[in-house]
């Protein structure tokens, strides 16, 4: 049981991981952007889990860890910062490498148009929710700053994103109880709205958007210096 949640971040990664180094895909060629990307996005997501675990916004399940905590989290929770990461962007690469995306922006406004309007509507509905609110203006404040510096990445973002809904709901349903005996990610259910994808909090589809964007643009930036510089 102890090794549960150390099960669940290898399974997340470990197929991305084998395949990074397929000849066709090369994503371990970017493993520097990608990797650089990953450690620098982990440390705000660790410092707001810390302090959200501290004050008891959410707590974990010492059954599903190995007992071994850093900062007052759970070492595969520092883990989870690194393997869903990942696994996500290898996927993105895929999507860029194998799919080409045409100037139309249509699918970019609609998927910037549907978040910041669900953000903006919990940012004024439930501003006593730490959990709602706080995603909820993170990722808007992310997102408008991409539009201004006008990214032209957001498409295949949003397409990739939606694709890795489907490993997201399992990973994220095993981590809240779907087919556990318990969850391994135990919510305060007072700093949310209570609504519940099977057994995932509504707010996690966000976090989970905010922690892959952010990522996805540290390492979108990495790519574009490395770009200049070889030139």
């Amino acid at each position: 049981m102890k090794w549960t949640y150390l099960l669940i971040n290898i399974g997340s990664i470990l197929i991305p991981f084998i395949f990074s180094f397929h000849p066709k895909l090369k994503f371990s060629t970017h493993w520097r952007s990608a990797w650089l990307a990953i450690i620098i996005s982990l440390i705000p997501f660790v410092i707001w889990d810390a302090y959200f675990t501290s004050i008891g916004v959410w707590s974990f399940n010492h059954t599903y860890t190995l007992g071994l905590d850093v900062l007052g989290l759970p070492v595969e929770e520092w883990l989870f910062f690194v393997c869903i990461p990942y696994a996500s962007l290898y996927t993105y690469h895929c999507f860029k490498k194998l799919f080409h995306f045409n100037a139309d922006k249509k699918i970019e406004r609609i998927s910037v148009f549907l978040v910041l309007g669900i953000s903006l509507f919990a940012i004024i509905q439930f501003s006593d929710k730490m959990y709602t609110f706080s995603t909820a203006v993170l990722l808007s404040i992310l997102i408008v700053y991409l539009l201004l510096i006008k990214v032209t990445w957001l498409k295949p973002f949003f397409v990739t994103f939606t694709v890795i809904l489907l490993p997201f709901f399992i990973v994220n349903g095993l981590l809240t109880g779907w087919l556990l005996d318990a969850p391994v990610v135990l919510y305060n259910d007072a700093e949310n709205v209570g609504f519940r994808l099977n057994t995932i909090p509504v707010e996690d589809v966000f976090y989970g958007c905010l922690l892959l964007l952010l990522n996805t643009a540290i390492y979108e930036f990495l790519l574009n210096r490395k770009s200049i510089n070889n030139t």
